[in-house]
């Protein structure tokens, strides 16, 4: 993966073999919200796009959901945009300062989870993320309901970590829902 990575402030999903035209249809989107020139880079994960965008890429998701309401069928390629605050290697040290650096944004008494997706990457099994990334977070635990959610996009030697609240991702299958 080139350097490039460390950039995306947007990871979009797209299927296999539509990269042509998903890239297409994210510039398209973008453009639509604002943005004339974002960068669209292919990762080395098959189906998954790296997105740098001069906007807000939270505010890049509620404009989605207005874009859907108004032109659903401007989503053939893309199924889901997830913002992405900040990249580290995928180390389990460098994941870790990543968290910390992160932490502060689930807030006291927040309730919160850990999503972690992984591709072209076998250093550590997810539940060895999870259990070694979730130590260093004190507030109460809850899968169903969280208020914030830490997530953590493992690509090959990188990862990109979030801290986001159920609407700060937009998905085509389920566009209006309050669950990553």
């Amino acid at each position: 993966m080139r350097k490039e990575m460390y950039d995306f402030n947007l990871l979009v999903s797209c299927s296999w073999g539509v990269y042509g035209k998903a890239k297409k249809e994210i510039i398209y989107i973008l453009e639509r919200l604002g943005d004339e020139s974002p960068l669209v880079k292919r990762t080395i994960a098959e189906g998954i796009i790296g997105v740098k965008t001069r906007l807000n890429s939270r505010e890049i998701v509620y404009g989605l959901r207005r874009l859907f309401d108004e032109d659903p069928f401007a989503f053939q390629y893309t199924l889901k945009w997830v913002p992405v605050d900040l990249w580290t290697f995928s180390d389990m040290d460098s994941m870790k300062e990543g968290v910390r650096k992160l932490r502060n944004r689930i807030h006291a008494g927040e309730r919160w989870r850990m999503t972690v997706e992984k591709r072209r990457y076998s250093l550590h099994h997810k539940i060895e993320v999870i259990r070694e990334l979730a130590d260093l977070i004190d507030e109460k635990v809850d899968l169903e309901n969280p208020q914030k959610i830490l997530r953590v996009d493992i690509i090959g030697r990188y990862a990109g970590i979030s801290v986001l609240t159920p609407q700060d991702v937009f998905s085509v299958a389920k566009p209006y829902s309050n669950t990553l």
